[in-house]
């Protein structure tokens, strides 16, 4: 399935809630969830009536989480699979393996608006790992490795305002960034509690468990 190139305000408008998908501009006004709140379609008529089977509310937060995350659905299975086999709860493990990824962790660090510009960053060859260049989005970062911005794409306009914007907004406990030296670190895996996104992870195990 081809990655998904519409509007994104229509995928938040879709799940109900603010996926942050446009960077600054979800914590606007300007926000569709703040001008237009209701469900795509004409006039809202799409909307639900009555109540949601219980499927019908794991695949709305498994939807919720893959267009959080920008994950194809293939990827997403395969990242559940490897959460499933390592020790601790599921859901827990599947949250902190997509916190992992490079392009969400590029995000995170605030060398970017939103998670397509951290990804399209990484695409392009200008984030390093450990000082090597690293083009997957979805290559997982360990704790202590250093994530930098290459020295010939700091001039990058959208880059210099990601990092004046996230300095206002603070640093996540579990990373570490040096704006003026365009890098920063991974002190710690997330803990559940760190990833404060409203997510109802055991709907989603529930989902792949049927």
């Amino acid at each position: 399935m081809a990655r998904y190139t519409g509007a994104v305000c229509r995928l938040c408008r879709r799940e109900q809630i603010k996926l942050f998908l446009k960077g600054d501009r979800c914590y606007t006004d300007k926000c569709s969830m703040e001008t237009k709140p209701n469900v795509p379609g004409q006039h809202g008529v799409n909307r639900r009536r009555g109540k949601q089977s219980e499927y019908g509310l794991q695949l709305r937060e498994k939807q919720k989480v893959r267009r959080m995350y920008g994950v194809q659905e293939k990827q997403f299975r395969t990242t559940f699979k490897k959460a499933s086999s390592k020790k601790g709860k599921t859901g827990t493990n599947l949250l902190i393996l997509l916190e992992r990824r490079l392009d969400n962790i590029v995000y995170r660090m605030g060398f970017a608006r939103s998670l397509a510009e951290a990804r399209q960053l990484v695409k392009h060859s200008h984030v390093l790992i450990n000082g090597k260049k690293n083009n997957i989005p979805s290559a997982l970062v360990r704790v202590e490795d250093e994530i930098s911005i290459r020295e010939k794409s700091r001039n990058i306009a959208f880059v210099k305002e990601s990092l004046d914007s996230a300095a206002r907004k603070g640093t996540l406990a579990w990373l570490s960034v040096d704006a003026d030296k365009y890098s920063g670190k991974v002190v710690a895996y997330p803990k559940r509690e760190q990833i404060s996104i409203p997510i109802q992870e055991q709907l989603i195990v529930e989902l792949y468990s049927r």
